[in-house]
């Protein structure tokens, strides 16, 4: 399950990056919305599932939930799964 989700976290960190750096400013810059389109499915498919893997694996790694709120926090900030994965998940 941790493998599971170090590949979720891992994905959903890249989606986010690409929809926050790339899509957006295309969108925004060159009035052209179908990077968003194109990666925003995608993304709160992966997003969703970072959540639900992450209430599942609380039990499991006894993340008390001053952790657990780190690591539902860092789903939102740009290079957050990055750091889950690196400090939580090794």
């Amino acid at each position: 399950m941790k493998t599971i989700f170090r590949i979720v976290s891992f994905l959903e960190g890249v989606s986010y990056l690409l929809l926050l750096f790339i899509a957006t400013p295309i969108k925004y810059l060159q009035d052209n919305p179908e990077y968003v389109k194109l990666l925003g499915m995608p993304h709160g498919i992966l997003f969703m599932l970072y959540i639900v893997f992450a209430i599942v694996l609380k039990k499991e790694m006894k993340w008390d939930n001053k952790t657990f709120g780190i690591i539902l926090a860092c789903a939102v900030i740009p290079f957050g799964t990055f750091y889950v994965d690196k400090k939580y998940l090794r």
